[in-house]
């Protein structure tokens, strides 16, 4: 498979779950956690789709469109190893939908990167709420769902508290 069709793979799997996951917790109260902002496709998505609740963005640094950068007070800048950790004390146990796209292009990377942060994102979820990631995950209290309908298997994860 060619480069471009996985990446137009993963950007359909991306929106059919970000659409599934905004549609599930809709009724829930709670922020939303953008993990990995890049250059803001899907918080702007967020934005499009979710009302009533505050998305809060988890990046190293700003590098985002302009259209799709988050104002400064939702913006938690910094290693997400330290930044899930403090948002876990300031927030709790609240985030009704967490997505996460923080992998690269090497695989083994992304996998070891996900079993260092799945004990970090964990905590934050709310009973019922969702997580999106494009990487499997390894959570010991959450459950993989299965994908909506659009998404290709592989491309992207839901996983429900």
């Amino acid at each position: 498979m060619s480069r471009l069709d996985l990446f137009i793979d993963r950007m359909v799997s991306q929106r059919a779950c970000l659409d599934f996951a905004i549609a599930q917790t809709a009724a829930m109260p709670g922020p939303v956690f953008e993990l990995g902002l890049g250059n803001g496709r899907t918080y702007h998505h967020l934005r499009e789709k979710i009302e009533g609740r505050d998305i809060y963005v988890f990046e190293r640094a700003i590098a985002s469109h302009p259209d799709s950068t988050p104002t400064e007070e939702f913006a938690l800048l910094g290693d997400v190893v330290e930044t899930l950790p403090a948002a876990l004390e300031r927030f709790g146990p609240t985030a009704s939908l967490i997505h996460a796209d923080l992998g690269g292009h090497n695989r083994a990377k992304n996998d070891a990167f996900a079993r260092l942060v799945s004990p970090l994102i964990e905590p934050l979820l709310a009973a019922g709420g969702l997580m999106v990631s494009s990487d499997r995950m390894y959570f010991d209290g959450l459950r993989e769902l299965p994908l909506p309908e659009g998404a290709v298997e592989g491309r992207c994860f839901i996983y429900q508290k």
